[in-house]
């Protein structure tokens, strides 16, 4: 019997206790969770503490991290795990007592908080600690000790505060980082920018196999265990290749140097899932058992808050951030909720399914919540943190053109539903930041993309790839065509890298950074281009 027939034999018959309706209850989740996750147990049923003294290799293998700055707080995070290609991390099923540390300083010469967090073996001993009150607007360094064992040091910033007139906020946008691929060297030098905050916006990992050489990295060097060389179905199999993903020293890297915003796209469960509905054709309530163990692990291994915690199958990913005065952050979740993609998705000719109102790519409630955080906003720059490309796409410059259907092309009436949103709120900044199609893009939103000549009302700004694609090239095949079918696009290339903001009171700037190969480590980074919107005057420009 096969790895994949094993488990989908195991989902089968944990299926069958449960059925989608009641699944979907509350006692239903409860019981997924229990099935797929398991909640730290309280008083006498909790597992017993370990003897730090126990631990005699690193136990912070996979680095740290911290994210969702908010003005008083920041949220810090690491996982205990000296073996991190074994099930358990090489721990016991015991709690383990961190100690942790927050400082103004790197040398740690003046703590301003520290504490003891646990690390319980049902979370697979990951931390999250909400470190609380803190100074708006200053940058922390932060750090966890396990016995005689002490993390590597992390620098993190709180956001300022919201009556703060900021000058300027800087982000840097990431996507799409396929371990087998290539090398996450971009990480690399993004880890040396100077930036307030990083946006990664979907697929952290892929659900694909990775060959005991780590496919397009060719190891020479060392062995990849072969739990890694199967697609991830089971909660087990998604915590393991989020060990292998942050065993990378370069992503490590860029997360102990800057807090992360994170949000999925879909290969963090499935490619092109939609709602509860698999690519594959698996029956609902056996997908959402696959949903279940997929989100648990995501929000174990990344830098997210307490209300991120998922029951069951559901997870609550959309959120809000604000940057003082001059930014508004609307992180959004496109996966979840949506419908299923119209005419069997991938790239179609469009058809009136696109514009039927009763389809949707957020839902109705996160759709609700977007257009009141921006009825109530008063940023100079609402910014919309999500995964698809929210621009019209035309394939090709002739009549016969198609589009994605997984992209918000595929649900044109919710794209006018939210563009109508956000002109009723009085929104004249609307920035989108997107990643998914491994080619950083430059292209103005236009009002009616069928009329060229339209109104711009914002701008889009698509972020390459890390990885996914492997080397990609400055120039793709189909830069000609789609430059002239959407003349709306200002810039297309096809290398890997990721895309900085500077967001000001008068403009914002981004540029795109760019590597030339990832198939072999050390690359150097160049800038491909930078682009210039004026606050008031949407539309990009050559800076």
């Amino acid at each position: 019997m096969t790895h994949v027939q094993q488990h989908a034999d195991e989902l089968r018959a944990a299926a069958r206790h449960f059925g989608r309706r009641r699944f979907l209850t509350t006692t239903g989740a409860a019981a997924a969770l229990a099935f797929a996750t398991q909640l730290p147990a309280a008083g006498a049923a909790a597992a017993a503490e370990l003897d730090a003294r126990r631990v005699t290799e690193d136990p912070f293998t996979l680095g740290v991290a911290s994210g969702d700055p908010l003005p008083g707080s920041v949220l810090l995070w690491t996982r205990l795990a000296p073996r991190p290609f074994e099930p358990d991390g090489g721990l016991p099923a015991n709690r383990v007592a961190v100690r942790w540390e927050l400082a103004r300083d790197e040398r740690f010469t003046r703590i301003v908080r520290r504490g003891v967090a646990t690390a319980h073996p049902e979370f697979r001993h990951t931390v999250h600690v909400e470190v609380a009150p803190l100074d708006a607007g200053h940058v922390f360094f932060y750090r966890f000790r396990v016995g005689d064992w002490t993390s590597p040091v992390g620098r993190t910033r709180t956001a300022p505060s919201p009556a703060a007139r900021t000058r300027e906020v800087k982000l840097a946008a990431v996507s799409c980082q396929a371990y087998h691929d290539g090398y996450f060297t971009a990480y690399r030098h993004l880890a040396d920018e100077d930036v307030d905050v990083v946006f990664h916006l979907g697929d952290y990992l892929y659900e694909y196999a990775v060959d005991a050489t780590g496919g397009a990295r060719a190891y020479a060097d060392r062995t990849l265990p072969a739990v890694f060389n199967r697609e991830t179905l089971t909660l087990e199999d998604y915590r393991l290749r989020y060990a292998l993903y942050k065993t990378d020293p370069d992503l490590r890297a860029a997360h102990a140097a800057h807090p992360f915003v994170v949000t999925w796209d879909d290969h963090e469960t499935e490619n092109n899932y939609a709602g509860d509905t698999s690519e594959d054709g698996v029956p609902p309530e056996e997908f959402l058992l696959r949903r279940a163990a997929a989100y648990r692990a995501y929000w174990e291994h990344q830098p997210l808050r307490r209300p991120q915690l998922p029951e069951g199958p559901d997870m609550k990913l959309y959120r809000r951030l604000r940057f003082g005065k001059l930014a508004q952050f609307d992180i959004l979740d496109t996966r979840q909720y949506r419908s299923d993609q119209a005419y069997g998705d991938g790239w179609q000719v469009p058809g009136p399914l696109l514009d039927d109102p009763a389809r949707t790519l957020t839902g109705a409630a996160q759709e609700r919540w977007l257009l009141d955080g921006w009825q109530a906003s008063r940023a100079r720059w609402n910014v919309l943190p999500q995964q698809v490309v929210f621009s019209e796409r035309r394939d090709r410059p002739t009549a016969d053109f198609t589009l994605s259907m997984d992209a918000w092309d595929g649900y044109a009436a919710s794209r006018r539903r939210i563009l109508a949103g956000a002109q009723t709120a009085g929104v004249e900044n609307l920035m989108v930041l997107t990643g998914d199609v491994h080619v950083g893009i430059g292209l103005d939103i236009k009002a009616d993309f069928r009329d060229p000549a339209s109104r711009t009302v914002g701008t889009e700004i698509v972020t390459t790839s890390i990885a996914s694609g492997r080397n990609g090239a400055d120039r793709p095949s189909n830069h000609d065509r789609i430059t002239q079918a959407n003349p709306h696009v200002k810039f297309y290339s096809g290398r890997r890298g990721y895309v900085t903001v500077a967001l000001g009171q008068e403009s914002a700037r981004a540029d795109f950074r760019t590597v030339p190969y990832v198939t072999r480590p050390g690359a150097p980074v160049a800038t491909a281009a930078s682009l210039v919107t004026e606050a008031g005057d949407p539309g990009l420009k050559p800076a």
